[in-house]
C-alpha cells in the first residue's frame, strides 16, 4: 500500500507530495511556491506577506456564509534531524517514508508530521468540493521551528477570521488552549588556541544513540541531553588524566533534544588506557540511569594517530567544562496552578568548540515571561563565569488560556459528543504559534488540536494513521459547528 491509499486519501495524498519538497526552517522557499500554485490553480485569493507566510482565502460553501469566518493555520517548515549513520541530504531529498503497521515514520530521518500533517489537512479541505465550511483563511506560516519569524512578522489587518483553528498539537484526545514562550540564549566566545605536542595520541569519543525529542512537549521525560552527558564523562576524567580538547561537538537544532555529542582529545600515550577506563565506567553509570528513557544510549572511546591539531588553553578548558556543567537543564519549575504542566525549563542544544572558538545554544522556555528571563539570565550568568558573551534572540511570548472560550467550548462539548469522554483541556510546553498572532489579532478566539504524532523533532518521528483518521473526521465536523456571526 502506499500512503496515497491510506484515509482520508486527499489528506495522504498531500502529505505525500509535501513531503517530496525539502522544506528546513528558512529554506521554504520551494514549498511557498507549491503552495502559492495550488491557491491559484483552485481560482482562489492568495498572496504572500513580505515575510513569506501564504495566505488562501476560500469562500464559505452554500449555507454556511452567515458563519463566522475561520483561521486554518499549519506552519511550513518542519524539523531536520537524521541519524548518524543515515545518507540524507535535506536540502534535496524528499522524506522517505514508510509505512510501519498503524504508523507512519521517515527511513532515519525527521517525519516532518510536524506540521506537515496540518498543512495536509488545510490542503486537502482547500480542494475538497464536499465538505460543509465557513469562509476559511489558510494560514500557513514560515520558520516555526527555528523563531518563529513567519508569526512575529504577520501584520493585523492580513487575516479576516475571526476564529483560529490552530493545527500542531500531538494528541488527538487533547485540545490546547495555552503554551509557553521562549527566547534563544546563545552564548560565545573565542580563545587562543595552543599548538599541540608532537607525539600524543589523539581519543575519539562518541556518545550517541540517545531518544531525543522534542524540546517543549517530551522535557518532562528525562530524556538524555547528549551535551550535558559528555561533560559529565570529559569531567570525572579530568580529575584524574592530563588531557586537552580539540573539538566539541554536539546536539543541533534549538527545539531537539541532543541526541549525539562527539568529542577530540589529546593526551600522552601512557594515560590512553587509564583514560578510556574512567569514562567507559562513568558510561556504564550514566547508562544504568538512563536505561529507561534511553535505552539506546552507546559510548566508543578509540585511539588514533590523526595528526593532531590546536587544541584548548587549559585555563579555557578547565572554565568550560564547568561552565556547561553548572547549565541548567530539564524542568526548572513545574506550574503551580495548571496539574502537570512543565512551567520554565532550558535545553542546551547545541555545543561547539572548535577552530578557536566556543559556541553554546539553549532554548529557554516558559508560561510566565518573568520566570523566563531570570531562568535565561541564570544560563548566562554560568557561562558568563567562563568568560562568554550571550547574547538572547527570537524570543516570542506565550498563549495565555481563556477558559471561557467560545470555540474551546464547542470543540470539547464535540468531543464528548462523537466520543463518549472528555477531552484533556490544556496548555502545553510546546511554542505554538497562537500566542503571536494574538499580538495582532487580541480578539480572535483560538484552539489548538490534531493526531496523535510521536516523538517529534527526532528521527523516531511517527503518525498514527486511525488517529489521523479521527482528527479529520472531528475537523469535518468541527467545521459545521462553526457558530453563526455575531
Amino acid at each position: 500500500m502506499t500512503l496515497s491509499q491510506l484515509e482520508p486519501r486527499g489528506l495522504w495524498t498531500f502529505f505525500d507530495r509535501l513531503n517530496a519538497i525539502p522544506r528546513p526552517s528558512k529554506k521554504e522557499e520551494r514549498v511557498q511556491e507549491w503552495v502559492v500554485n495550488l491557491g491559484k490553480q483552485w481560482g482562489f485569493k492568495t498572496q504572500m506577506d513580505e515575510v513569506g507566510n501564504v495566505l488562501i482565502q476560500k469562500p464559505a460553501t452554500p449555507g454556511m456564509e452567515n458563519r463566522t469566518p475561520i483561521v486554518m493555520q499549519s506552519h511550513l517548515d518542519m524539523v531536520c534531524q537524521k541519524n548518524a549513520d543515515t545518507d540524507f541530504n535535506f536540502d534535496e531529498d524528499g522524506i522517505r517514508m514508510i509505512i510501519d503497521g498503524d504508523w507512519v515514520r521517515a527511513d532515519g530521518t525527521t517525519l516532518g508530521a510536524d506540521n506537515g500533517i496540518g498543512v495536509a489537512t488545510i490542503l486537502a479541505v482547500l480542494d475538497s468540493s464536499d465538505i460543509p465550511h465557513p469562509a476559511i483563511d489558510a494560514l500557513f506560516t514560515i520558520d516555526e521551528e527555528t523563531g518563529m519569524t513567519g508569526a512575529l512578522g504577520l501584520k493585523g489587518g492580513f487575516l479576516d477570521g475571526q476564529i483560529l483553528l490552530n493545527l500542531d498539537t500531538e494528541d488527538d484526545d487533547e485540545i490546547s488552549i495555552g503554551c509557553a514562550g521562549g527566547v534563544d540564549v546563545t552564548s560565545k566566545a573565542t580563545y587562543e588556541s595552543e599548538e599541540a605536542i608532537e607525539g600524543l595520541k589523539t581519543m575519539q569519543l562518541a556518545l550517541t544513540g540517545g531518544s531525543g525529542g522534542h524540546s517543549g512537549m517530551d522535557i518532562h521525560k528525562g530524556i538524555a541531553n547528549a551535551n550535558k552527558l559528555m561533560n559529565r564523562i570529559l569531567l570525572v576524567a579530568y580529575d584524574a588524566v592530563d588531557y586537552r580538547i580539540e573539538t566539541l561537538e554536539g546536539g543541533g537544532l534549538r527545539n531537539a533534544i541532543p541526541r549525539e555529542s562527539h568529542c577530540s582529545v589529546i593526551m600522552a600515550a601512557d594515560d590512553c588506557e587509564a583514560f578510556a577506563a574512567l569514562c567507559t565506567d562513568e558510561f556504564e553509570k550514566i547508562s544504568m540511569e538512563y536505561r529507561t528513557t534511553d535505552p539506546s544510549l552507546s559510548w566508543s572511546c578509540i585511539a588514533s594517530d590523526k595528526t593532531h591539531s590546536d587544541v584548548l588553553p587549559e585555563e579555557v578548558q578547565e572554565s568550560l567544562l564547568m561552565a556547561i556543567q553548572a547549565c541548567p537543564v530539564g524542568i526548572h519549575r513545574m506550574s503551580p496552578d495548571i496539574p502537570n504542566l512543565v512551567q520554565t525549563s532550558n535545553n542546551l542544544a547545541r555545543v561547539e568548540v572548535k577552530n578557536g572558538t566556543i559556541s553554546l545554544q539553549c532554548l529557554c522556555r516558559s508560561s510566565v515571561d518573568s520566570e523566563k528571563d531570570d531562568h535565561a539570565r541564570s544560563i548566562s550568568s554560568a557561562f558568563a563565569l567562563a568568560g562568554l558573551e550571550t547574547d538572547y534572540s527570537g524570543q516570542y511570548p506565550g498563549w495565555t488560556p481563556n477558559p471561557s472560550s467560545e470555540i474551546v467550548a464547542t470543540m470539547k462539548a464535540l468531543y464528548e459528543e462523537k466520543y463518549g469522554e472528555e477531552p484533556k483541556v490544556l496548555a502545553c510546553h510546546a511554542g505554538l504559534e497562537c500566542g503571536i498572532l494574538g499580538t495582532n489579532y487580541p480578539e480572535m478566539d483560538m484552539v489548538s488540536f490534531g493526531p496523535n504524532i510521536r516523538s517529534a523533532h527526532s528521527p523516531d518521528e511517527c503518525v498514527q494513521i486511525s488517529s489521523v483518521q479521527k482528527f479529520w473526521d472531528y475537523l469535518l465536523d468541527a467545521l459545521q459547528r462553526i457558530p453563526v456571526k455575531q
